[in-house]
């Protein structure tokens, strides 16, 4: 029985441990997702500033595989290089060992006040920056938590015999250690939970340093898995270029790693006796000759993936860009003017998105619902694309007039794609409800609802029109929108509590279905005047800094 209680504590902390890690790394991109494709964009023009920029935003926010797979979808748009984009993956195979050697000097005493701080300014401060950095000390506490539990626990099982003969097998079989390491981490998806686990059997002397080294090698080897298997779904093998170089480079490191652990340990003695360090010192020893091996060779190692990966292209593609063309980038105006183009094209792309949600709705067509889903996808595709293409522009020769209309296009883009998600994740995931339900909605609730999606397709040609002309008074005309769509969901609302009042139970469901339907339209109509009406009107004060009234 006790020993079916470790287990169980065991894993529990482990999952504390990923939820800790998931909360630092969505509290980061959240508070700074914007800010860290520009970043990682802007320093794509030399190898060592590809190199440290990967390394300190991987250091940020906890995870190689999302700064690989933010890299891997700069260089699919053709935005990235190959050989900056290597040196960046490399920086950030280096980032994931300096949280490692933080953690290792064990500084659990900061984990109840992260968490208060965290707390507090989760539940204080409305959402945004302030509050995402919130839930990122959240994680942040609560995987020290873990890591001190982790230990405790591994405590009593020094003397476990079924533990010591399992580690003593994978001692006897390093490529089975291997292997196991990095099945471990790519199911994880955190080479930095891996190895601190690692860390925690090798501090309890349950694990011989041989067997660690093994281990931390097959986790950085797992870590390279995962870009892999979530990037290049397509049937473009040039999509696979970086995850699949990045996979290379792990893998001549496990080999050389293998051909040198004899003698790892007394090299890790040097920097320190402590087992636990040793891991931790091994683990960042192993990815800096890991760069400093493959930094002089990666254009000709980039040669031969894209030998290898040849580029194949589909024009029918709606998620592939038109107008980014990279030859103009010399003149900042034309290069603007083709961002502007491709942002045009999110408003094709979501009017037909909408056109085929409305079809879901009111019609039950569930093959609007893959189409949609679809081109939502590549809308948020093009943003991406959109974003890396002005990152890389070079700042210097912009003028502040440039500079106004770059910031236009990226508010116009970020918006779009928002309201894209909204519908996504919303609006369709509302038809695909109906459907599954066998809900109906009644003939009043239908003709408002066509005649609020038909409403929100109208606001979006305003906006696209508003993008390109800058007029005052239809900016005024589209902010007005939201209290129309304020003002239907509140009738909406009241209509649903008298139905309830005179006895109409069975119309309780359907009605707060229809609410969270018209919420959702209301959140997309929104973004499209954040898109374009709100710059404009900011642009000549027209705006007021919240909607309350002024106190007497």
């Amino acid at each position: 029985m006790r020993e079916f209680q470790v287990i169980v504590a065991f894993s529990g902390f482990i999952a504390l441990l990923l939820w800790g890690v998931h909360m630092v790394q969505t509290g980061v991109q959240r508070a700074f997702g914007k800010a860290l494709g520009l970043w990682l964009g802007r320093a794509m023009g030399s190898l060592p500033r590809a190199f440290g920029t990967g390394l300190v935003i991987t250091a940020a926010i906890q995870s190689s595989t999302a700064t690989g797979l933010m890299i891997a979808g700069f260089a699919m748009d053709g935005l990235v290089p190959l050989v900056p984009g290597l040196s960046a993956m490399l920086g950030a195979n280096v980032g994931t060992t300096l949280i490692v050697q933080a953690l290792s000097f064990n500084p659990t005493a900061l984990a109840p006040g992260l968490v208060l701080v965290g707390v507090w300014m989760f539940r204080h401060y409305a959402p945004g920056r302030v509050r995402d950095l919130g839930r990122a000390f959240i994680g942040l506490g609560l995987l020290l938590l873990s890591l001190h539990e982790l230990v405790t626990i591994f405590e009593p099982l020094k003397t476990a015999p079924m533990l010591g003969t399992a580690l003593d097998a994978l001692g006897d079989a390093p490529l089975l250690a291997l292997l196991a390491s990095t099945a471990l981490t790519w199911a994880s998806h955190s080479s930095v939970a891996v190895v601190v686990l690692i860390m925690s059997l090798a501090h309890h002397g349950l694990a011989s340093p041989e067997l660690a080294y093994t281990l931390v090698l097959g986790a950085n080897l797992g870590t390279a898995v995962n870009p892999v298997l979530e990037s290049g779904q397509d049937d473009n093998p040039a999509s696979r270029r970086l995850p699949m170089g990045n996979l290379g480079t792990r893998i001549a490191g496990c080999l050389l790693g293998m051909a040198l652990l004899p003698w790892a340990h007394d090299i890790m003695n040097v920097l320190g006796r402590d087992p636990a360090h040793g891991v931790a010192n091994f683990h960042l020893v192993f990815n800096l000759v890991i760069a400093a091996c493959f930094m002089p060779i990666l254009s000709p190692y980039a040669h031969l993936l894209q030998r290898f990966l040849p580029q194949r292209i589909n024009p029918d593609d709606p998620a592939r860009p038109r107008y980014l063309d990279e030859s103009a980038r010399e003149v900042p105006a034309v290069a603007l003017g083709q961002a502007a183009r491709e942002a045009l094209r999110l408003t094709d792309l979501l009017r037909e998105s909408l056109q085929l949600t409305q079809r879901a709705l009111l019609q039950g067509d569930n093959n609007a619902i893959g189409r949609a889903r679809y081109l939502n996808g590549a809308i948020g595709q093009l943003d991406q694309a959109i974003t890396a293409y002005l990152a890389t522009q070079d700042q210097e020769s912009l003028s502040p007039e440039d500079e106004q209309y770059l910031k236009t296009i990226l508010t116009f883009s970020m918006n779009i794609a928002h309201a894209a998600s909204v519908s996504g994740m919303g609006l369709l995931g509302h038809a695909s409800r109906l459907n599954k339900k066998h809900w109906a909605l009644d003939a009043e609730q239908q003709a408002e609802l066509k005649e609020t999606l038909e409403r929100l397709q109208r606001n979006l040609r305003q906006a696209s029109a508003l993008f390109v002309s800058s007029d005052r008074q239809v900016a005024r005309s589209l902010a007005f929108e939201k209290e129309y769509f304020r003002d239907l969901e509140a009738k909406a609302a009241d209509r649903h509590l008298q139905r309830i009042k005179i006895g109409r139970i069975e119309a309780a469901d359907v009605g707060a279905f229809y609410l969270e339907v018209l919420r959702d339209a209301g959140g997309v109509n929104a973004y499209l005047v954040n898109a374009s009406a709100y710059p404009i009107l900011a642009r000549y004060g027209e705006l007021l800094p919240n909607r309350l009234r002024e106190a007497d």
